[in-house]
Formats: structure tokens, C-alpha cells, sequence
């Protein structure tokens, strides 16, 4: 970042609100940090009038809401629409401005549907699981016509699977990898269904299942060795550390914030 002087624009009063992050922006400043950051992100709830009032409203910048608000009518490119921002206060520098534009560029011209993954994917990256299995949700439900073919059908379940195992909701994470498989009969998400049977089934209901899709009893016997490290490894880590000599309600307060931070609630 070079070119600008920090906080040389007035900060507003009201917050712009960020509905992908859950975040307030005060600045202008704060504003072309999340775009540079965020390049996956920017959808119709950042381009929008809204965002064109709170310029004008908030921080006084009347020339460049003009100028957006012009691109919202013609509707074009997301470049088009935020490269002005980054222009108003210098905040990049010539390579970075060529190198967004040029990220900008090869988003656009991606399917609609692979932007979306990028856009959840990025959700999940950053913690907002709930944001991103939602996303998710809406690909597998709309599945636009492209030539993406099957195997990245497959691929939205397993990342979906992985953000349900993030918060702990292991039957809906199992589920979307046997929908996976359906897909795809891939040796890795079948191991990775197998390993989260245990997690929320009882071990007579887990028994039960194995033997329903004919699970290779040396593979079971392995996948549970791994499980059992992985398990250790848990007990060994930094939040297992932190959580030691806690009391039970101090506990329950730790993870709460994290369920809440991860939930965009």
C-alpha cells in the first residue's frame, strides 16, 4: 500500500455495515482495506445504493458518489464500480491497482456458479460458517447450466460437510458426504464419512451402518487408529490448553463466543 496518508477523510458518524463479515467500516480507508482483502466477497450487498448514500451521507465524498452511482445504472463490471474507491484517496499503488484489476478480470469471467464457490469458500476461510454453507446451499439448489460437470457438485458437498464439521453439527457434515459419494465414488470422501459415524451415531448404530455400505473392516480398523491420534493431538492443542483449569461456565462462555462469531450472530 503506498500513495495515501492514513485517515485523511473524515470518519462517519454511522457505520456501513457488511453483511458477508459481519463487520461496521467507519472510513473510507476501512472501506478499500475490505475490497483489497475481500475481492471474493463483493456482491450485490456491497454494490448497491446503499453503499453510494453512506459515501455521500456519511463521509462527504458527493464527486465520487456521482461517479458510482453512474456505474449502478449502466450496470457493468464489479471493476468498474470499486476501482474508483480505491482511486479517490491513492490508497494502492500502480502495481497493486494493475493487480487487482487484473484479479477482477479473471473472477469475471468465471462461471457464475465457481464465483459463488469462491465466495463461500472464502465464508468458510474466514469463519463464517453459517455465510457459507448457505452459499453453498444456494449453488447445489440453483445449479446453473455450464459445463462444470458433476465432480464440482461433489466438491460444494464435501466443503459444506467440512463447515457443518466446524461447528460440530457432524450428522448434517456426514450427510453431505454421502450425498457426495452418490456423486462421485471417491475413496477420500468415503473415509471421511466413515470417520464421522462415530462422532454422532451410538456404537450399536455405528456397527449397523458399517455393515449397511459394506465397510472394509481393515479400512474401519485404520480410519479409527487415525482418529484416535487425531483425537490426542486435540487434547494437546492450543484450545484444549487454554480451556484447562477453567471453570465449566467459563468454558461454555469461551466456545459460545467463538459458536457466535463463526454463526454471524
Amino acid at each position: 500500500m503506498s500513495g495515501y496518508v492514513l485517515c485523511q477523510i473524515k470518519k462517519a458518524k454511522n457505520p456501513y455495515y457488511i453483511e458477508s463479515i459481519s463487520t461496521n467500516i467507519y472510513s473510507i480507508e476501512e472501506l478499500c482495506y475490505y475490497l483489497q482483502q475481500n475481492i471474493y466477497l463483493i456482491d450485490n450487498t456491497i454494490i448497491n445504493e446503499k453503499l453510494c448514500d453512506w459515501i455521500r451521507d456519511e463521509l462527504g465524498l458527493d464527486k465520487l458518489y456521482r461517479k458510482l452511482y453512474q456505474q449502478l445504472d449502466k450496470d457493468e463490471s464489479i471493476g468498474n464500480f470499486i476501482l474508483p474507491i480505491f482511486k479517490e484517496i491513492g490508497y494502492l499503488s500502480h502495481q497493486e491497482f494493475q493487480q487487482i484489476q487484473e484479479e477482477i478480470s479473471k473472477i469475471e469471467i468465471q462461471p457464475d456458479d465457481l464465483r459463488r464457490k469462491m465466495k463461500a469458500d472464502y465464508l468458510v476461510e474466514y469463519g463464517m460458517y453459517i455465510n457459507g454453507i448457505q452459499e453453498y446451499y444456494q449453488i447445489l439448489k440453483d445449479r446453473n447450466p455450464g459445463n462444470l460437470g458433476i465432480q464440482f457438485y461433489a466438491s460444494i458437498l464435501c466443503n459444506m460437510a467440512g463447515a457443518y464439521a466446524k461447528l460440530f453439527l457432524f450428522e448434517e457434515a456426514a450427510n453431505c458426504l454421502w450425498q457426495s459419494y452418490g456423486i462421485v465414488k471417491s475413496k477420500d470422501t468415503f473415509q471421511k464419512y466413515l470417520s464421522l459415524l462415530p462422532l454422532y451415531l451410538s456404537q450399536e448404530a455405528y456397527e449397523k451402518r458399517l455393515e449397511e455400505v459394506k465397510a472394509d473392516k481393515i479400512m474401519v480398523a485404520e480410519l479409527q487408529k487415525r482418529n484416535a491420534q487425531i483425537c490426542k493431538e486435540a487434547e494437546d492443542s492450543d484450545l484444549a490448553r487454554s480451556l484447562k483449569g477453567m471453570e465449566p461456565e467459563e468454558i461454555v462462555e469461551k466456545l459460545k463466543a467463538q459458536y457466535h462469531k463463526s454463526t454471524c450472530s
